[in-house]
């Protein structure tokens, strides 16, 4: 099965210069040192007239090579094949400046169509074509050169067998007329990665803060927002910059001043010394909106019975439609839907439609 090693721009734009219908794509990236996901390899599959696919496998360290993925990404003419993109196209837009544009999600799509929820490329592939694939390069320096043949050989997997996918689920995505809501989904995934941006209220998600006071919440929700913001413009993982125990015990426990700040700092192995004044303006500084931030205590008050009703509608509603568990609606989105008292955009569009009429009755209720 063919297989090139592509390093010069001029190449690839030569490969694709007979626009193809669709292509296979698929990246390795590193993130252990970094927040922003690292392109390492570029994978593309090509349909090819023997019926097996052309396989390029690029290399994104070379100058002028983003710019040059860049005009295939953003070719709308082309449908992007790809599984569990999610931090692929952040890295895509990280590094190249844009979010590729038709996709076709093989994992969701597996999921829309009834087979399984959240599968693995190489479970799926297993399924659908009987291919078991080696899992040996998973953890693998995608950053080395030279790439070693095992590499090779296990990049060039990632992408050979999705068109095989696309056909497969495509078909039976169209005689469950769920095609509409493949596009729904991948949209949003598109949309969710061109505007990626830091959480709006970091706090809610940590089970500690449940145990903190409103007061001590806020001061945990201004170090996160902070840390998040420093973590994405100097690119370092966000417990680099501060881990969850020293922000939750700095919010709990607030210095009462920039030298107590400083012992604490100091006494903890991990501690950004360095950024004590920052660390201490973003403690002791209101946030404009903070007032706003949802009490993360309410995940104890919440209504659990009503919880597990809405719960047991949705597998319901999964059954009947032939869908994997959390497929239709995750706990989280329900508990945000429970809280806000609005359908959130995950909850939208076609889930939307199939679960109002089972979950308004439950929601008015009280």
């Amino acid at each position: 099965m063919p297989v090139d090693w592509i390093t010069d721009p001029a190449e690839l734009r030569n490969r694709m210069a007979a626009r193809p219908r669709r292509i296979g794509l698929d990246t390795e990236f590193i993130r252990e040192r970094t927040y922003w996901p690292q392109l390492a390899l570029v994978q593309i599959a090509l349909d090819d007239a023997s019926g097996e696919p052309q396989i390029l496998l690029v290399d994104p360290l070379k100058p002028g090579m983003f710019e040059a993925i860049a005009e295939i990404l953003a070719d709308e003419s082309i449908l992007k094949i790809m599984h569990s993109p999610s931090e692929d196209l952040v890295a895509f837009r990280h590094a190249c400046g844009v979010v590729p544009r038709p996709l076709f999600d093989t994992q969701l799509a597996a999921a829309l169509a009834g087979i399984g929820g959240g599968l693995g490329y190489q479970k799926l592939v297993e399924q659908v074509t009987g291919v078991a694939l080696p899992k040996g390069e998973t953890r693998s320096d995608w950053l080395r050169r030279p790439l070693s043949p095992a590499q090779l050989e296990y990049a060039a997997d990632d992408v050979r067998h999705l068109f095989e996918l696309h056909d497969h689920l495509d078909q039976r995505l169209g005689e469950l007329d769920r095609r509409e809501w493949l596009a729904e989904d991948a949209s949003r995934t598109v949309y969710s990665a061109e505007n990626e941006a830091p959480e709006r209220w970091p706090h809610a998600s940590m089970r500690s803060a449940q145990f903190l006071e409103r007061d001590a919440q806020l001061r945990l929700l201004r170090l996160l927002r902070w840390r998040d913001v420093y973590a994405r413009d100097n690119d370092r993982p966000r417990s680099w910059i501060l881990d969850n125990e020293l922000a939750v015990n700095l919010a709990r426990n607030p210095p009462i001043d920039r030298a107590g700040l400083q012992r604490t700092l100091d006494a903890h192995p991990k501690a950004p010394r360095r950024l004590t004044d920052t660390v201490w303006h973003a403690l002791t500084t209101p946030l404009p909106d903070e007032n706003d931030a949802p009490d993360a205590t309410q995940a104890e008050t919440r209504d659990k019975q009503r919880l597990r009703k809405l719960q047991d509608a949705v597998a319901a509603r999964s059954a009947e439609l032939g869908l994997p568990d959390g497929v239709l609606a995750s706990r989280r989105w329900l508990e945000v839907l429970m809280d806000q008292g609005e359908w959130p955009d995950a909850l939208g569009g076609w889930r939307r439609r199939a679960l109002e009429p089972r979950l308004a009755p439950l929601l008015g209720s009280r």
